[in-house]
Formats: structure tokens, C-alpha cells, sequence
């Protein structure tokens, strides 16, 4: 009997939708520390696949009978004959065709604000925590922070029924590859990144940030102003949206603040931190939404299915935020950080950068595993 298999875009509509789910992830326990798929109401279990090798029993105390499983892998293949043994045993289940590596490449999107001029999508690529936003205005649409696979943002505005004109990358991302240039070529948009946070003369054409204060866009109201706000890269650039929403990149989260130690710099971009902290965003109301380029923990996503936090909530949490002493803010920021750093890093970087080319197989390889760019900060 062949065995049922469930796709990833199915199982993350069936997420979505407040399923009960049961997934037994077959893979070695270090990978499923490292990363797994979360969600309201998934439950993980964790047998490696060679468990089952040694005893098709491996499971039999820690599944309970007349629930569906869902069997989940690296690609799909042991997954499926961790599920034939379960089905042989009356199991009902389904293994997720390609595994952890399709799962990589899932997105959603969820509307965070819908006005008389604007409209605001959070896009969610839930195995790699990334978050990319799509403002669609008058006809018009802006998008920030796009992963690779540009066809979403494309559906997005056809489904919006607006022309992508402009897309803003906030930095030069370590985790993920950047679909802005490409974007920009596929659209004609104007693609905007901060000078500082390339090197030599990249081989796409954009428009500095440094050199930009406001974006107008769609309905003259919508004003896209940039903020520069360094410290997670030293080009880090906010988007203060209408004065409403600070899509904040990887420089705040609502758990913590971006790590300044990827450039081998902690301690200096640490510095820059602080002073976009105390001086940059200063001045910003505590009503105003953030909206980060990732989240680090499940628990982010509210209950609206949206990652983002009033600026004064993050500011009464987060230990970092209320350490105004500039040499006790680096301590704490820098020390935070030194942790794992984002897998392939490096390579991810010198390919937003423009210098390095990879296939999609390969491109695929370098994205998969979480992201770490977010350090908690909580008191």
C-alpha cells in the first residue's frame, strides 16, 4: 500500500486553519533541536529514523493510536518508511513530500492594516522565522525585505491588483537570499539598499538609501521614510511607514535587537546600536507598531497571526532598551550575541552583495536551518 503524502503548502494551510497536528520528525535530535515545524496546535515528537532500524516498535508508547501522523524528514525519503512501518501497524498517516527542505521554502502572508489608502501584508517564511512585507497603495505596491522566491510577491500584487514600483531592502541580509534585485529586474521597480552595507560596485542597479528621506508611492499619504538605524549591519536601514508602522529590519524585534557581531566588529557596531537606540528612535511614539524582518521564537506570532509589538511594549521588556549607559548597553548587547552564528553566512552575504552567483539547488542548500539573527533581550 502506498503511502499518502501531504505537501508543505498544505501543511501550512492546515496549520493555518488551527488543525490538531502530530508530526514525528524522523531526523537525529540535533537537527530537530536546530530547527523544526512549530505551530498553534502542532504537536513534535522526535524519533530519529534510525530508531526504527534497530525496532519498528520505537514509537509504540509515544503515539497515540487513533491520531494522524504526519512523518517528516531532511527530503522525504526516510519519512516514508518510518511511515510504511506505522501504517503496517494501523497508524493513519502521511509523510511530507520533500521533508524539511520543501518546508524551507513555504511562505504566507496575513494583513496587518487595511485603510482608506493603504494596505499592509506580513509575509511569513515559517522554517526560516523571516518576515517580508508587501504595502499595497492606489495601484501601486512596495515590497521590503523579499525572500528569493519572488513568484509570492508577484501572486501578492496580482491578487492586489497593484504594479510593484518600489522594494526596499533594510540591509544585506546573513540568513536568507534577498529576492530585491531580482524583483527589480522581473518588475522594472526600483530596488533601494544602503551603500554602506555593500562592497565595490555590485552588479545590479539600485538606488542608496543614504541618500533617500522619503518614498512616496500609490496615494500621495503613503510615505515610506527611511531611518537610518545601524548597529545589526552598519547599513541598517527602518522604514517609518505613515508615521504608524516601523518596519524595523533586523535592528529591533519584539523580543530583542539585532546581533552586531556578524561583521567580527560586536563591540563597535554594538556602539552604533546603541546610538540608533537612545538617539534614532528616540523620538518615536510607544504606539507605533514594529514590524521586524524576522522573529526568533514561535511564541512572536500573536494570536492574530501577525509578529509585531508596540515600540513601548518592546521598550518596557527588553532589558537593553533600558540600559541608557552606553558601555553597560554594548556589554550586554555584544555578549548576547556571541552564539551561533547564521549557517553559510558568509556565502549568503556575498551573494546579496552581488558577489557570488549560485543555482537554485544550491541556493536552496545555503537557506536551509532557522535564522539567527535576532539576540533576546528580555529583563
Amino acid at each position: 500500500m502506498s503511502i499518502p503524502l501531504i505537501t508543505a503548502e498544505e501543511l501550512r494551510q492546515r496549520i493555518k486553519d488551527g488543525d490538531s497536528i502530530l508530526i514525528l520528525d524522523v531526523r537525529n535530535e540535533e537537527d530537530y533541536t536546530d530547527w523544526k515545524i512549530e505551530g498553534g496546535n502542532v504537536e513534535s515528537v522526535n524519533i530519529p529514523y534510525f530508531e526504527f532500524l534497530d525496532d519498528e516498535n520505537a514509537a509504540d508508547d509515544r503515539l497515540a493510536e487513533n491520531t494522524e501522523v504526519i512523518t517528516v524528514c531532511a527530503k522525504g525519503g526516510s519519512s516514508q518508511y518510518v511511515a510504511e512501518i506505522l501504517q503496517n501497524k494501523g497508524y493513519k498517516v502521511k509523510s511530507l513530500e520533500g521533508g524539511m527542505k520543501a518546508w524551507s521554502q513555504v511562505y504566507d502572508d496575513t494583513l496587518v492594516f487595511k485603510g482608506n489608502r493603504m494596505k499592509l501584508f506580513q509575509v511569513i517564511r515559517p522554517a526560516k522565522g523571516c518576515l517580508s512585507y508587501l504595502i499595497a497603495s492606489n495601484g501601486e505596491g512596495t515590497v521590503v525585505d523579499p525572500g528569493r522566491h519572488i513568484d509570492v510577491y508577484l501572486e501578492m500584487a496580482q491578487r492586489e491588483n497593484v504594479q510593484i514600483t518600489h522594494i526596499l531592502d533594510s540591509h544585506v541580509h546573513a540568513d536568507h537570499i534577498s529576492g530585491g534585485p531580482a524583483l527589480s529586474e522581473k518588475t522594472g521597480a526600483i530596488y533601494y539598499i544602503n551603500t554602506s552595507d555593500l562592497q565595490g560596485n555590485p552588479p545590479f542597479s539600485y538606488k542608496p538609501l543614504e541618500k533617500t528621506n522619503h518614498i512616496s508611492f500609490g496615494d500621495v499619504e503613503v510615505e515610506v521614510l527611511a531611518l537610518q538605524t545601524p548597529g545589526h549591519t552598519p547599513g541598517s536601514v527602518s522604514f517609518l511607514i505613515n508615521k504608524k508602522f516601523l518596519l524595523s529590519g533586523d535592528t529591533i524585534f519584539v523580543g530583542g535587537l539585532g546581533r552586531p557581531d556578524l561583521g567580527g566588529k560586536a563591540q563597535e557596531w554594538a556602539e552604533m546600536l546603541y546610538k540608533t537606540v537612545f538617539n534614532q528612535i528616540k523620538n518615536l511614539p510607544d504606539d507605533v507598531l514594529v514590524l521586524p524582518a524576522h522573529y526568533a521564537d514561535i511564541s512572536e506570532i500573536n494570536e492574530h497571526g501577525i509578529v509585531g509589538a508596540q515600540l513601548g511594549e518592546i521598550r518596557s521588556s527588553n532589558q537593553a532598551m533600558q540600559t541608557k549607559e552606553q558601555k553597560a548597553f554594548t556589554e550586554i548587547v555584544s555578549s548576547a550575541a556571541a552564539t551561533e552564528t547564521p549557517p553559510n553566512f558568509e556565502t549568503i552575504v556575498a551573494i546579496n552583495r552581488g558577489e557570488k552567483q549560485v543555482d537554485e539547488a544550491e541556493a536552496t542548500e545555503l537557506e536551509i536551518g532557522p535564522n539567527r539573527c535576532a539576540v533576546h533581550h528580555h529583563g
